[in-house]
């Protein structure tokens, strides 16, 4: 078994580049439950931005806050239609350029434009407390927004002096089918995907949002056996904010984050030696010497429970704790019956008469 990901299930929140993450964890074996929390959409009302686009020629900024790669294109393709993307360039040439990360970075460059400084952290309040070390009071500053208004990095900047000037380039919004999103919230709760990837904070917001209900279960799964994976600390840190543990790259790009998965999952996972063989326990999946055995939600958590204790008897009612609610005893032996067929190999799922059953560890 070659790919490091065989046997376990991530769920992908981006809308934006989900296929090509998707496509990323799939090579490696994973299996992907795909439930965008968000999308991105121009405004339907470019007035706004059209007004910003003028403010800015009429009064060229000091200073140009880029903050993301997708906003400063739209941003510039928009005043291309206007006719006005040229004297935009322009005054935006003689701005001191901040890059809030490389994507913004390459937007800017690709436009012709060079920027002076890009934080390491890729968070808005290292740019701001840049910019009021540099000392902008009397200057005009042009903050390209990501998605949503940023009013504490307005306010920021207001109290140290400066005036900005807003840019709103596309706003998030639910996606089209809310029913990935609501389906994946209950594989979290139920503790039946391994790692959820978030690539922008506010779909960290969206899925809690959408949770409703089941939220304190989400965060209590997330504290605990669903890995949360983060591109970067600023997507990370609303999770943080509630006490979950992140994983999150070095480096805020898609390959270094799956990077970190592969990482991170596999030593999480089980192994114990049981009647001669091997056996790892992955998230729907086990590993027997070698050979990946997929396996149903209900054989795998009475597997997973046996392994918690290998070498003890586990009763029926013992184990109809790890099924859905409204399961009987039957439930159970059904469930035995199939975790056995599932492994293929006799002897790893020991019958104690009357007792229960037992994982005979070597």
């Amino acid at each position: 078994m070659s790919e490091e990901l065989s046997g376990f299930t991530v769920g992908v929140t981006a809308d934006r580049r989900r296929d090509e993450l998707t496509a990323m964890l799939e090579r490696r074996g994973a299996r992907v439950v795909l439930a965008p929390a968000l999308r991105i959409v121009p405004l339907a009302d470019d007035t706004e931005l059209r007004a910003a686009t003028r403010a800015c020629l009429d009064n060229p900024p000091d200073v140009l806050m880029a903050n993301t790669g997708i906003g400063m294109r739209g941003w510039l393709e928009a005043a291309e239609g206007w006719g006005l993307a040229e004297p935009l360039r322009s005054v935006l040439s003689r701005a001191y350029i901040v890059s809030r990360g490389p994507k913004a970075r390459g937007a800017i460059r690709a436009a012709g434009l060079h920027d002076e400084w890009s934080p390491a952290s890729e968070s808005c309040d290292e740019v701001i407390a840049h910019l009021r070390q540099r000392g902008v009071r009397g200057q005009l500053i042009a903050m390209q927004l990501h998605g949503e208004r940023q009013p504490e990095c307005t306010a920021a900047l207001e109290a140290a002096g400066a005036t900005v000037i807003e840019v709103p380039v596309y706003r998030w919004a639910a996606p089209t089918d809310p029913a990935p999103l609501h389906r994946l919230v209950d594989l979290i709760a139920g503790r039946l995907v391994d790692a959820v990837t978030f690539t922008s904070a506010p779909a960290v917001g969206a899925l809690l949002r959408a949770a409703g209900p089941s939220t304190d279960a989400v965060l209590d799964a997330l504290r605990s056996d669903v890995l949360a994976a983060c591109v970067g600390p600023v997507t990370a840190a609303p999770l943080r904010r509630h006490g979950v543990p992140v994983i999150a790259p070095n480096r805020a790009r898609l390959g270094a984050l799956v990077r970190a998965i592969v990482d991170e999952l596999p030593p999480r996972a089980i192994s114990v030696k049981v009647a001669g063989h091997l056996l790892t326990l992955r998230g729907h999946a086990a590993i027997l010497d070698g050979e990946l055995r997929p396996l149903a939600p209900a054989p795998m958590a009475v597997l997973r429970a046996l392994a918690t204790t290998p070498g003890r008897v586990m009763s029926r009612a013992a184990l109809l704790r790890t099924l859905p609610r409204g399961a009987d005893e039957h439930a159970v032996e059904m469930a035995v019956a199939r975790l056995r067929a599932g492994l293929r190999t006799p002897g790893v799922v020991q019958t104690v008469v009357k007792r229960g059953y037992r994982l005979p560890v070597d």
